[in-house]
């Protein structure tokens, strides 16, 4: 359903457009990095003995995935929002919701996708060195938007 992140075996040549982010000891106590690479902003979660790569800022309303939290959701890891608690899962890009079948008699809530929402990027391991290749643009996603050195101009001018 949705882009999958991978890490690449020690023997497997980088790809050309990838970029160093980063060294695997760097993940020791924070188990995130936020940087940016060829001018789109990221951040690197190492999660579970996987490294996963997405946009910064939530495909919602631009919120600092950074400062999210990290739970367990139905089998999946996903970053939740600070801002407004939306759930994205790590490996797919994917937001999550919560809901009921209406014709569900017991009204049992359970989860749902909204289908790919987040842009996630390959995250590359080489000798104890993290690179990231961003992911083909040509399909547009909603966090999209917030990446755009338009919304960052425009959306947070600079306090007066």
């Amino acid at each position: 359903m949705g882009q999958r992140q991978t890490v690449v075996s020690e023997p497997e040549e980088l790809d050309e457009l990838a970029v160093f982010v980063g060294k695997e000891e760097d993940f020791k106590v924070c188990k995130r990095l936020r940087t940016t690479v060829n001018d789109r902003e990221v951040v690197i979660f190492h999660h579970l003995g996987k490294y996963h790569a997405l946009d910064l800022r939530c495909y919602h309303a631009g919120g600092p995935l950074h400062l999210g939290e990290i739970e367990d959701i139905n089998g999946q890891a996903c970053i939740i929002c600070p801002w407004h608690k939306y759930k994205i899962v790590l490996e797919t890009g994917e937001g999550l919701y919560q809901g009921v079948n209406p014709q569900d008699p017991r009204r049992t809530k359970k989860w749902f996708s909204k289908g790919k929402k987040q842009r996630t990027h390959k995250v590359t391991v080489k000798d104890g060195s993290i690179y990231v290749t961003l992911s083909d643009v040509n399909v547009e996603l909603d966090s999209d938007f917030f990446a755009k050195e338009k919304f960052n101009d425009e959306a947070c001018p600079d306090p007066v």
